[in-house]
């Protein structure tokens, strides 16, 4: 077999249990693409840094920037992003910002994402 013949089968054949099963199984469109969405917003790494220092605990604007070595602006660019997407959430307190992780999917979502990456 040629390497470009290897992935696909060689003669046509299909099978109705299995496709009816997968057409139920399917996500709803408008659920698909909100889906995209997220991934699209974690497909950054200035993001995945501000989300992994927000796992470890709540944190102002000004010490995200501080830590992550960026400028203020740019932080809190990609903070309204996240924001967006419900991934973070923000409250004030006084003249500070304050930030955390919106709620533990997001912990878990990034879990799953290590597991993913580290399995060898």
């Amino acid at each position: 077999m040629t390497e470009t013949t290897c992935d696909i089968c060689e003669e046509h054949c299909e099978h109705p249990e299995r496709i009816g099963c997968a057409k139920a199984g399917m996500l709803p469109d408008t659920t698909i693409l909100q889906l995209v969405e997220t991934f699209k917003i974690l497909g950054d790494a200035t993001r995945i840094k501000i989300l992994c220092v927000l796992a470890q605990q709540e944190m102002c604007v000004c010490d995200i920037a501080e830590t992550l070595a960026m400028g203020q602006s740019a932080i809190s660019h990609q903070l309204r992003v996240l924001r967006s997407a419900r991934l973070v959430k923000y409250r004030r307190e006084g003249k500070a910002a304050w930030y955390s992780l919106d709620d533990d999917h997001v912990v878990d979502l990034m879990k799953r994402g290590l597991e993913h990456v580290s399995h060898t």
